[in-house]
């Protein structure tokens, strides 16, 4: 018979990697949110779902089971397979710890396949990261990478975590630059994906002397930063990264390819055409449409980002340290040489106290 095993439970499991998360909700349900690090075994497929959903409304409880069971029937073998595929412990989740994960357990179960299943589905995962966020206090020294668009911030604090330091990367969690264009060439997260992803940076960072992370505005793209990450950039050590213009336009180039996105370009462009003296917005468009990109985006440092830039940092209370630098590898090592060697690589810990509960039940499994 299957076990329930609560969020904290299920996380110990998933920190220790003595355990295979499993989704069995519908593709469309995965991808809007789910728990970091988890596999997709949709026990229905998005039609599936909607067909059962409309039972339950137009007729009955009753019919949507009978439904349910009508499509699961003839799947099961092929479901039960890619369970037996996975050489680890499992546990399965669905929304709330209802039908579809209890379902799933029970029939792996009778094949002698052992699972867990989530207590209260995703959404007391969701209930738990809500409430964690809410209540988190940041422990390490924060230093703030800050510069004018185009100065490599984010090529930097890449180029650091590969050296060793300890970075919070919020852009990469958010899939977004955090510009008007942020979005060109990648896939933005939701809030609910994104603070998922979060929690579990500053959790393994939360014993580090301090972090480094770029300074973005409250909102990039779709998501908004907690007040503890907005609180770290406004009150900590400052590193200014000054680039000359040129090396700018070039490191944006790089990142966005606009050739490769000339439509999306576009499109992001019109958002901001009208914030822009009318005959220089005319340029820059113009510039967009022949694909003459690098003057496009010259334009649009000294003409709107640019200002923007100066008008926003106007306003910082913190200690600011200026980095003069050709390129983001010259601004990388001066910033490495300020701070010395990186710190000794910590072992990640529990990330929550265990209660008494969790720790009897650990330990009758060491047993």
């Amino acid at each position: 018979m299957f076990q329930d095993i609560s969020v904290e439970q299920l996380l110990e499991f998933q920190r220790k990697k003595e355990l295979t998360l499993v989704d069995v909700r519908s593709p469309s349900e995965y991808h809007d949110a789910t728990i970091p690090g988890d596999l997709n075994i949709p026990l229905f497929d998005d039609q599936e779902r909607a067909e059962i959903g409309t039972t339950y409304k137009q007729v009955s409880i009753q019919a949507a089971k009978e439904k349910g069971l009508e499509i699961v029937s003839a799947k099961l073998p092929a479901f039960v397979k890619s369970f037996q595929e996975i050489d680890s412990p499992k546990a399965v989740f669905c929304w709330r710890g209802g039908m579809r994960s209890k379902t799933t357990a029970t029939v792996l179960s009778l094949m002698g396949i052992r699972v867990y299943r989530l207590t209260g589905g995703i959404r007391a995962y969701r209930s738990w990261v809500v409430d964690t966020l809410s209540r988190f206090e940041f422990r390490p020294k924060a230093y703030i990478i800050n510069g004018l668009t185009g100065s490599g911030k984010t090529f930097i604090l890449r180029y650091l975590k590969e050296q060793g330091y300890p970075v919070l990367d919020l852009e990469a969690l958010a899939g977004h630059r955090g510009s008007i264009f942020g979005q060109i060439g990648l896939k933005s997260h939701n809030q609910k994906t994104f603070e998922s992803l979060l929690l579990q940076e500053p959790l393994k960072l939360e014993d580090s002397p301090y972090v480094l992370f770029e300074a973005e505005s409250k909102r990039i793209g779709k998501v908004v930063l907690p007040e503890f990450i907005v609180n770290e950039k406004e009150t900590n050590v400052q590193f200014f990264i000054e680039m000359p213009i040129e090396e700018r336009v070039k490191h944006i180039l790089e990142d966005y390819e606009p050739w490769n996105h000339q439509e999306e370009c576009l499109l992001a462009f019109q958002r901001i055409k009208s914030r822009i003296h009318t005959p220089i917005a005319k340029e820059i468009e113009a510039y967009l449409r022949e694909g003459q990109f690098a003057e496009a985006v010259g334009s649009l440092l000294i003409y709107y980002y640019d200002p923007r830039y100066d008008h926003a940092t106007s306003r910082y209370t913190s200690d600011k340290v200026t980095i003069r630098a050709h390129d983001f590898m010259e601004a990388a090592e001066a910033i490495m040489s300020r701070l010395g060697p990186p710190p000794p690589k910590l072992k990640e810990k529990s990330r929550f106290p265990a209660k008494a509960a969790d720790r009897d039940f650990f330990n009758s499994r060491e047993k």
